[in-house]
């Protein structure tokens, strides 16, 4: 069983910059699909970004510009490096991860991720 551990959330005021790290458990193979999901309070889960394992990538709108996804695949942990934080960027972030090519469509359909990080509150004041 795959566990997955997100850091680096926090409090930052607008406009600051944070980098969010997950940790595998164990050795993630390099054609996982891996992604960065938030959610916050009273909403549902939102895709933010998807990074394949040709390292081809997908940003939600809302993040494009100010958001960069990567992976280290040698030690198996995935990034987010979010710059120019707004108070919309205010939510739990979590990363997911499945053995298997990222979909052609649909990116960011939470369904089609296998593994779940807890979790890591990133709060942005305004």
């Amino acid at each position: 069983q795959l566990k997955l551990v997100e850091s680096g959330g926090g409090a930052v005021q607008a406009g600051g910059s944070l980098r969010l790290s997950c940790g595998a458990s164990r050795y993630i193979y390099s054609n996982y699909c891996m992604s960065w999901f938030r959610q916050a309070p009273a909403k549902g889960r939102e895709a933010v970004a998807t990074i394949s394992s040709d390292g081809s990538t997908n940003y939600a709108d809302s993040v494009k510009g100010r958001a960069t996804i990567s992976r280290d695949n040698n030690n198996n942990i995935l990034y987010l490096q979010m710059n120019s934080l707004k108070s919309e960027d205010t939510a739990m972030y979590y990363c997911a991860m499945i053995n298997s090519r990222c979909p052609a469509v649909d990116w960011s359909n939470p369904l089609f991720f296998q593994y779940w990080g807890q979790g890591t509150q990133v709060t942005v004041s305004s």
